[in-house]
């Protein structure tokens, strides 16, 4: 399986940045892992909201193939635990589902359209961080789940 997490926006965070990095990179010691970043829309401050939500789900989707699993990292999604979004990682993987698309949205969230292409809504917390930070967290848990799932010793219970 090939796990690709497609973000609006480039990381302006060096620090933050090579922290993402490095989790990417150990990442790819248990799967093709792929980072495809969005560049920001142009001239956003003539759009409205759901003008920008609709331009960048274009290119969101334009990103996703047919065969595609796309989960969207979303408030309104299921919270899992560590070890549970592990388990759910194994699933996709037992299921024989060839790529898996995990969807970071813009400041406005999501259009309708990539709702409605989406198989799976995902909540990291009920929080809310910056688009640059949810990048850095889902990797690292992304990471964490691959160990779980080798009983590696990097995830404590």
């Amino acid at each position: 399986m090939n796990i690709k997490l497609i973000a609006i926006g480039k990381t302006d965070d060096k620090n933050l940045q090579s922290l993402i990095d490095t989790y990417v990179k150990r990442l790819s010691h248990y799967i093709k892992f792929e980072l495809e970043i969005i560049p920001d829309l142009k001239n956003v401050k003539n759009l409205s909201e759901i003008q920008q939500k609709e331009k960048e789900g274009e290119q969101i989707l334009s990103r996703v193939n047919p065969t595609d699993f796309v989960v969207l990292l979303d408030e309104n999604g299921k919270s899992y635990s560590s070890l549970s979004f592990a388990n759910e990682l194994q699933k996709k993987m037992n299921a024989g589902i060839k790529t898996l698309v995990f969807v970071i949205g813009g400041p406005y969230g999501f259009s309708d359209n990539v709702y409605q292409k989406a198989q799976q809504k995902i909540a990291l917390s009920q929080m809310t961080f910056s688009h640059q930070m949810v990048r850095l967290f889902f990797v690292e848990q992304v990471y964490r789940g691959f160990t779980i799932l080798r009983n590696e010793p990097y995830h404590h219970q």
